[in-house]
């Protein structure tokens, strides 16, 4: 599973990126994964989905996800 797809898998509901940072990361440390994605790395993947319309912020600043018909 790629970066992206696991951050929309744990957006279900409208959070601060920090707070997204922190269940990615616990998924993250459970998972088989040989090597622990950075910071930066969350935020490329965040930004890259927001530049393919996968996300938006609300009017209180969380990340949510955003429905496309």
């Amino acid at each position: 599973m790629t970066i992206g797809a696991e951050i929309l898998d744990e957006l279900r509901d409208p959070l601060s990126v920090s707070a997204l940072w922190g269940r990615f990361t616990v998924r993250e440390r459970s998972s088989s994964r040989g090597h622990r994605i950075t910071f930066d790395w969350f935020t490329l993947a965040l930004a890259a989905l927001y530049a393919m319309n996968l996300v938006d912020t609300s009017t209180d600043g969380f990340i949510r996800r955003t429905h496309v018909s």
